[in-house]
C-alpha cells in the first residue's frame, strides 16, 4: 500500500484505542485501528458516509 497520511480520528479522544483515517490520492479512504496498524479497511467517502450515518443511528436508538 501507498505511503498514506494517516489522522486520529476527532472522536477518539485521549485514549490509545484510537481510528485513524487517510485518503489516498484516488478517493479511496482507508479506516484502521492504532492497536492493529496493519489491518486496514478500505471504501469510499460515500461508504464511510454511510458507515458513520448508520453508527450515528444505531447510537440515538440504544440512547
Amino acid at each position: 500500500m501507498q505511503d498514506l497520511n494517516w489522522q486520529k480520528s476527532s472522536f477518539s479522544g485521549d485514549g490509545s484505542n484510537c481510528v485513524n483515517v487517510a485518503a489516498s490520492p484516488t478517493g479511496t479512504v482507508h479506516l484502521r485501528e492504532s492497536d492493529a496498524p496493519d489491518t486496514v479497511l478500505t471504501t469510499t467517502s460515500p461508504g464511510l458516509r454511510a458507515l458513520i450515518s448508520g453508527l450515528k443511528e444505531r447510537q440515538r436508538n440504544d440512547a
